[in-house]
């Protein structure tokens, strides 16, 4: 019997996340939280909006974007699993605008379980995906783990005035979603064996495409926010742009893309327990369309593996941010809601 990786870890991919109001809970008492941040006026960028990296000023022209990210085993390909993982952590980079430099590796497998030439694939698969972004995988830290880990640090570089936050988006501004959702829906399919072939296909090809148009949509002068729709969904991540920027966001469902057979795997039941963690942390900011069903909902509060870059955009600015998405491949890109000054910090979903 082959050795299957989902069923060596308890979660897998981004919806190993600490859940949003957990997240909160434990970082209460952080520095940012007792106000002492102002004694480093060169980090730009800290945890103080739930932002995809930090970012370190160097100069004027020059600042450092850092981050991390890792998980467990999403796939049960070892190599599609390194790829995926690092293509998840380098989103990070992208996401606030920034250029990727090189990327340290981070691992923890069960040495008692797998063999090393299956460790080897995880990493020749992470390396696959920092030379698609080229950039080396120049060293990293390795430990002896119950349940395979892997991911990445990425570092990046990003001009100080092209930094797109999660908090500095504006009334009036379109949200823009540049991948399909559904990735959660499709691993928790995959590990009931139900995913057909052509989703599984949809779902490597979504979660090992580098959001590469991060650093041409930053030069957008009507680019004004930006993050990444990963562990907490496109609801959860889409309340961080509207509570950071003391906005009102409006999705539209209809409007969602989704990745294909997605809401029929959601409707038939295949949906994560993230999801539902997800909804239980933020759901109270949330008001829901009448009649929205439960399928729909966990699509709202999917946990994406390496999802799509969320922007937020001036209506004058959406075609050339259309025009970036497309000429870099992203064919699912699509307005799906608006901001607004009407109340602060919450989501309203119409159909």
């Amino acid at each position: 019997m082959t050795l299957r990786l989902t069923h060596l870890s308890h979660g897998g991919g981004c919806g190993c996340k600490i859940a949003p109001a957990v997240l909160e809970q434990i970082l209460s008492e952080t520095p940012y939280a007792k106000g002492i941040a102002a004694a480093f006026p060169d980090l730009l960028v800290g945890i103080e909006t739930g932002d995809d990296a930090a970012v370190w000023r160097l100069n004027d022209q020059q600042a450092i974007v850092a981050t991390t990210d890792f998980f467990m085993p999403i796939v049960d390909d070892p190599f599609q699993f390194g790829r995926i993982a690092a293509t998840n952590a380098i989103s990070d980079v992208y996401a606030m605008g920034g250029r990727p430099l090189f990327a340290l590796a981070l691992v923890g497998m069960p040495l008692d379980k797998l063999a090393p030439e299956v460790i080897r694939r995880i990493l020749a698969g992470g390396e696959a995906a920092a030379r698609a972004a080229g950039i080396p995988i120049a060293g990293g830290h390795s430990i002896d783990a119950a349940e395979p880990i892997y991911g990445l640090v990425a570092i990046g570089v990003v001009h100080p005035a092209r930094i797109k936050r999660n908090n500095a988006a504006q009334a009036g501004d379109l949200l823009v979603l540049g991948k399909g959702l559904g990735v959660g829906i499709y691993s928790a399919a995959l590990k009931k064996d139900a995913l057909p072939e052509e989703g599984y296909a949809a779902m490597i090809a979504s979660t090992t495409q580098l959001n590469s148009a991060g650093p041409e949509l930053a030069e957008i002068e009507g680019v004004h926010a930006m993050t990444d729709v990963t562990g907490f969904g496109l609801l959860g991540h889409t309340l961080e742009i509207a509570r950071g920027s003391g906005l009102t966001a409006e999705l539209e469902f209809a409007r969602l893309p989704v990745l294909p057979q997605a809401a029929a795997l959601a409707q038939a039941g295949f949906v994560t327990g993230a999801s539902g963690r997800n909804w239980a942390s933020y759901g109270a900011s949330v008001r829901l369309f009448e009649g929205c069903a439960d399928w729909q909902r966990a699509i709202l509060t999917d946990p994406q593996t390496s999802g799509g870059l969320l922007v937020a955009c001036s209506e004058a600015a959406l075609d050339e941010v259309m025009q970036v998405f497309r000429l870099h491949g992203f064919e699912r890109a699509a307005v799906v809601g608006r901001l607004s000054a009407d109340g602060a910090g919450q989501a309203i979903v119409t159909p």
